[in-house]
């Protein structure tokens, strides 16, 4: 495995010095359930009787499914609680939620990236009554909403992932930069998420107008689509094809174009860490209100910050930096180098929370309402 992986960085540029199905679905039937509920004494032993009382937990999940998957089966094999998840992009769990109107058909939310939870936390459709114990453990303020709607399970950073195959071929160099990607002979070659589905470009949006200011933020991202061919539903969609090269540079989180190499095998797959400034995305997890199950939800917000949820990640193809202390980090996100140093400093959460709805509205408007590249379905 080491030396695959000394193979495999040998491929990566990190470049710059700054920076699922939607059916619900049960999770896999456990032979045998862990006790959890033994080794637990107080408080918490208390929340594991009333949530396995209660019977269930139904999940929406924005990470990648086969991470989400291995949660939901994990939980349901430690408490004996029947668990059942659906995976749904960022942008569409808000809109399903709001449209349920206080009765949600889901408990809790899990993983994807953190502004939209802001926007639905501001609407109204997240609880924050319950604070979890497991929440000591986070090593920074940022990872947790500072009213308690939401808590940080991982982090990962905004970069480009680039074909190296086609980029030769193309006798073209890897962008090093945001100004870069609106050089002309990129045009067509660039893959990002939609706006209106994916919390990726929302983060983009964001860090565009806090980089540049806001208006020249708005006409940077109205230029930048001069150049993209393709919005994809989900945020990890263009990491997902760059390595056939049907895309040629997707903007995305880094630790997706990991699990192109690593899982996938394609080595032709590079990195880049923006060389004028990146952010990162905080991968939550929340409770909705009004959720039916609310003990089976307490715990596993719980169970969402401890390390028998969080390790899972790696061993499912995701390789975010974990958020909490007690919890061994992906030895493939350190060795390539990905680590949340990386990030510019001077990215503001709280602004973020307050403008992504305005920001991602000025930018819609910028684009003159998009195209068919924008819609929903």
């Amino acid at each position: 495995m080491k030396k695959l992986l000394a193979l495999l960085m040998a491929m990566v540029m990190v470049l710059g010095l700054v920076a699922c199905g939607s059916s619900q679905t049960a999770a896999p039937a456990q032979s045998e359930a862990a006790p959890a509920d033994a080794a637990a004494d107080g408080p918490l032993a208390q929340l594991i009787a009333d949530a396995k009382a209660e019977g269930e937990l139904v999940v929406y999940g924005s990470c990648e499914e086969d991470y989400l998957s291995a949660a939901c089966a994990n939980f349901e094999k430690l408490y004996g609680i029947k668990t059942t998840y659906q995976r749904l992009s960022t942008g569409e769990v808000p809109a399903k939620i709001e449209e349920e109107n206080g009765k949600p058909s889901a408990d809790v939310w899990f993983g994807g990236t953190n502004n939209p939870y802001d926007s639905a936390a501001a609407k109204g459709l997240l609880d924050n009554s319950y604070v979890p114990e497991n929440a000591s453990h986070l090593t920074k303020d940022i990872y947790k909403d500072p009213n308690g709607y939401w808590y940080g399970i991982y982090t990962g950073i905004l970069g480009f992932m680039v074909n190296t195959d086609e980029l030769t071929r193309l006798g073209l160099e890897a962008p090093k930069s945001w100004d870069d990607l609106l050089k002309p002979e990129y045009k067509g070659l660039v893959w990002l998420s939609n706006y209106n589905t994916a919390g990726t470009p929302k983060l983009v949006a964001n860090l565009m107008i806090q980089l540049k200011g806001h208006d020249e933020g708005i006409k940077y991202l109205a230029d930048l689509d001069k150049n993209v061919q393709v919005y994809t539903k989900s945020g990890s969609g263009p990491s997902k094809n760059v390595g056939t090269g049907e895309c040629v540079i997707g903007i995305g989180f880094l630790h997706d174009g990991i699990t192109q190499i690593i899982d996938n095998g394609y080595e032709n797959v590079a990195l880049v860490v923006p060389s004028d400034g990146t952010a990162c995305e905080i991968g939550p997890v929340a409770i909705f209100k009004g959720a039916a199950h609310p003990n089976a939800a307490h715990l596993f917000m719980e169970y969402a910050l401890s390390p028998d949820c969080v390790e899972l990640a790696a061993q499912n193809g995701s390789y975010q930096f974990l958020v909490i202390d007690n919890a061994q980090q992906p030895e493939a996100a350190v060795q390539f180098g990905l680590d949340p140093s990386l990030v510019w400093d001077g990215y503001d959460f709280a602004k973020a929370a307050a403008d992504t709805e305005q920001n991602v509205a000025d930018v819609m408007a910028a684009l003159h309402g998009g195209d068919d590249r924008f819609k929903t379905e």
